[in-house]
């Protein structure tokens, strides 16, 4: 299956806050910016020396705890909103449909085969054979028909899915989607990097999932104690022959960076789970932990940004948006912010990509910027929103001075992960309705060139597409780039293979990957 493409028409712009890693501003009459990692659809892991990988013989037994960023709201696939801490709960308790693979292509994972006809009109879906949910439930047709009918049903999910016209149960293992329109890149929407693909067992969505979820995945779950502890323990009947490794796996929610990396090193957990690079200059290097990074990927990384709700004023016109832009010193805010690690961003794609090419974003300019507010001609005051994590209060504090200088007022307001993800969904009044185009862009170029996008499968003709959409956010701001989004995990030198996942069939998948790792192969030596 080929090279999976970095977004479509409905679920790029989801994809820009899917992280809520960091800031997000909420302007005057409320438009909402949002600072996540975004970008690509299928960052990897770029580590030295294989760091994170073994290949010596796994030793079955013991557990493990991991301090993650945030918690989660809930197991449900088709209704919660999962962020990369959300995944990696995912992918422990259930399995996706498919996954992407270390050379940046989708393959099948819960699936045997995802093919298309020869318009790209309709996809069938075949599973493999003598699977089971956690409660003896075969997986079947319907199954995966239930799930995929759930996320299309789903206030949250559903708006990504309108190009699907029906699910059909076509065999005992085999179902066909049809689409309005050719979908080009369909694989990439259930492979697991969100919610949409991870199969819950039928009975369970919109019932019980969310507070227990039962799934195939290489864990049972057994107790969640939100904003606690999250422990799941060994599926003994798993379908992939001698996984899981671990006994038991524990998840920690640590919001603030410090006491996370402070609780490693004082064994608390035993591994760690990071989008703040002050840990990354701590731990790397530290011969006490093992320490990888995606700093360096190749494949679509992650990008930090700000998403404007441009649906309300201020923010609604150009020239604030622009303004915004032109205020924001991206390099002051990566030296202190981000430790000066990362690379500046001035779009979605990274030099490396076949879709990069120059944009024409805005450069820092502090008198472009005051000239812009002139010409608006009113006061401009937003609001600026972060999670509740202490970095983030600061990367808010600094943009909110750099603002002031061009004067621009902004207030800053803070509200825990999950309500961050659902601020961005439903906006705020008068916005105040679901909408995975968060930021309420309204350009009819970047809707020709996504469209075209996923229905053409000539590579040169969509990569000339998303290249236009790259250009059109330069000049329309509806993002404020700042920088590479850097994810790390660190682990005591006993926790093994956390960095590198297989497929069923053997061949190697991505490992960390925008904030999210495979439990299923760890092993305690």
């Amino acid at each position: 299956m080929p090279r999976p493409e970095p977004f479509d028409r409905r679920t790029f712009l989801a994809r820009g806050a899917r992280t809520a890693a960091g800031l997000t501003v909420l302007g005057s009459a409320p438009a909402i910016l949002a600072a996540c990692g975004g970008g690509g659809s299928s960052g990897g892991s770029s580590t030295s020396s294989g760091a994170g990988v073994s290949s010596a013989t796994p030793k079955p037994g013991g557990s493990i705890t991991m301090g993650l960023t945030a918690d989660i709201d809930g197991f449900d696939p088709t209704s919660n909103r999962w962020d990369a801490n959300g995944v990696i709960y995912g992918r422990t308790v259930y399995d996706p449909l498919a996954a992407v693979a270390a050379d940046g292509s989708i393959k099948p994972y819960l699936a045997q085969s995802i093919t298309p006809n020869g318009d790209y009109t309709k996809w069938t879906i075949t599973l493999r054979p003598n699977i089971v949910f956690h409660n003896g439930t075969p997986l079947d047709a319907g199954a995966v028909k239930a799930n995929l009918d759930g996320a299309r049903a789903s206030a949250l999910a559903g708006p990504a899915f309108t190009n699907i016209s029906s699910v059909d149960v076509t065999g005992p293992l085999t179902v066909t989607v049809s689409m309005n329109s050719p979908w080009v890149p369909f694989p990439v929407s259930i492979s697991g990097q969100y919610q949409v693909g991870y199969i819950a067992e039928p009975s369970t969505l919109g019932k019980t999932a969310s507070q227990h979820p039962v799934g195939t995945g290489p864990f049972v779950f057994q107790q969640w104690v939100p904003n606690d502890h999250f422990t799941a323990t060994k599926n003994p009947h798993y379908w992939r022959p001698g996984m899981p490794y671990l006994d038991q796996i524990t998840y920690k929610p640590i919001v603030d960076f410090q006491s996370r990396e402070n609780t490693l090193k004082s064994g608390g957990i035993n591994i760690l789970h990071s989008d703040t690079l002050q840990n990354y200059v701590d731990l790397t290097g530290d011969s006490s932990f093992v320490t990888v990074t995606d700093l360096h990927s190749t494949l679509e990384p992650a990008q930090s940004f700000f998403m404007i709700n441009t649906a309300v004023p201020p923010v609604s016109d150009v020239r604030v948006r622009q303004a915004l832009a032109y205020a924001t010193d991206r390099q002051k805010f990566i030296n202190t912010i981000d430790n000066g690690i990362p690379p500046q961003s001035t779009g979605p794609f990274a030099p490396g990509s076949p879709y990069y090419a120059p944009t024409g974003y805005p450069n820092y300019d502090l008198n472009k910027a005051k000239s812009l507010v002139a010409q608006y001609g009113q006061p401009i005051n937003v609001q600026l929103g972060v999670t509740n994590n202490p970095i983030n209060l600061q990367g808010a504090q600094l943009l909110q001075s750099m603002w002031k200088q061009a004067g621009i007022q902004s207030t800053i307001t803070q509200t825990e992960s999950a309500q961050f993800i659902l601020n961005a969904v439903v906006g705020t009044a008068p916005v105040g309705s679901l909408a995975l185009n968060f930021a309420r862009n309204k350009d009819p170029q970047i809707q020709q060139a996504l469209d075209t996008a996923r229905s053409n499968p000539d590579p040169s003709v969509r990569t000339a597409s998303y290249q236009t959409v790259a250009k059109r956010f330069a000049s329309d701001v509806p993002y404020l780039w700042i920088d590479r989004t850097v994810w790390i995990v660190s682990a005591k030198p006993n926790v093994m293979n956390f960095n590198g996942p297989t497929f069923p069939d053997g061949s190697k998948g991505v490992g960390l990957q925008d904030g999210r790792i495979w439990p299923t192969q760890i092993w305690i030596s």
